[in-house]
């Protein structure tokens, strides 16, 4: 292995992931000395494949689908947002041979809300479609940020509802399913469903979004996802994917590594440029 620090992302798919290039370019930046690799790794072997990578000098690992509550599992010590979305993307070797876990999705999509996209969410009516483990790793930061209010909407009310009780100790947020939706209105609409992979849409009412608002899909893609394309014929103020936000809760997990917080928007510009060129 390289005398550089290891760290790599773990998943299966993983060819199509941007994750070296993104921390490639966070190390350039901030001039650290390291190798970032992506690495296919199943369910089953994965408890091994993490024993090996750290015996074998590695620093941190990100994982990804299906992996990331197998990663929560293997955690020896998590941070509070881990253990509340009961997923970990994000492993990081400490001082004292333990393993922290941590979950930087929900803090990627505030900071790209927030910093990048000037959307604001304190005082607002939020609506998140979906009850998964997407929704459960943002539900968390977006309560920190003082929203007025938190909806989620799923097909199966009755998950919904169980996510909505994990996290009524930190705010208010309440569950339907997407029928009971009607008549209601939202500042700002979340697509944390996997419809968008297969370029679908939630079974979604007219009139969700108020005046103004924004929508954001968790997904992303290079083309505009179906529900971009739904918000902006809502009139969306902002209509939004997932690419800032793939990039904000990379930068997270950079800082917990390496303790030097990189900039974001160079790299926003230069993948958003590819993907219309």
């Amino acid at each position: 292995m390289s005398d550089k620090d290891q760290y790599a992302v773990f998943g299966s798919p993983i060819k199509h992931s941007k994750s070296p290039r993104i921390h490639q370019f966070f190390a350039k930046q901030t001039h650290q000395d390291l190798e970032y690799r992506a690495v296919l790794v199943p369910a089953e072997p994965f408890e091994q494949a993490v024993n090996d990578f750290f015996a074998q000098g590695g620093r941190g690992l990100n994982c990804t689908v299906p992996l990331k509550e197998l990663a929560w599992a293997y955690a020896d010590k998590k941070t509070e947002r881990a253990e509340l979305s009961k997923a970990v993307n994000t492993l990081a070797l400490q001082s004292d041979g333990s393993i922290l876990g941590d979950n930087t999705d929900g803090i990627g999509l505030v900071t790209d809300l927030k910093k990048n996209n000037a959307i604001q969410l304190k005082g607002k009516r939020v609506l998140i479609l979906g009850a998964g483990g997407a929704s459960r790793g943002i539900i968390g930061p977006i309560q920190d940020e003082l929203p007025e209010s938190i909806t989620v909407a799923n097909r199966t009310i009755g998950k919904a509802l169980n996510l909505a009780t994990e996290f009524a100790h930190k705010g208010a947020i309440s569950a339907c399913g997407y029928t009971e939706l009607a008549g209601l209105s939202f500042d700002l609409i979340i697509n944390a469903t996997s419809a968008s992979l297969s370029d679908d849409l939630p079974p979604l009412v007219e009139g969700l979004l108020k005046e103004q608002g924004s929508c954001y899909d968790l997904a992303y893609a290079n083309e505009p996802t179906a529900f971009v394309r739904w918000a902006h014929e809502q009139g969306a103020l902002k209509s939004l994917d997932g690419l800032g936000m793939l990039i904000e809760q990379a930068a997270e997990a950079f800082y917990l590594w390496r303790g030097v917080r990189p900039t974001s928007a160079e790299l926003i510009g230069v993948l958003e440029a590819e993907r219309v060129s």
